[in-house]
């Protein structure tokens, strides 16, 4: 069964893969996927079009430290 998003104006659409290349569609076609590829998020725009934006990590590494001590 391939990933299906429906946006704010009851819309469905569904997740595809061509290549690196990922996409929405209304309909099915080949390269449909399963799930959400590890390390993305789906989002909405402004016009109701979905799509896959890089995941955020969830521990952000603490900046580095540049002062000195004792001097």
């Amino acid at each position: 069964m391939a990933f299906g998003y429906t946006n704010s104006k009851g819309n469905t659409y569904y997740l595809h893969a061509k290549g690196k290349m990922f996409f929405f569609s209304k309909e099915i076609k080949e390269g449909a996927l399963d799930a959400v590829p590890a390390g993305y998020n789906v989002v909405e725009m402004k016009t109701g079009m979905p799509v896959l934006k890089k995941a955020e990590s969830a521990a952000a590494p603490a900046p580095a430290n540049t002062e000195s001590a004792g001097s």
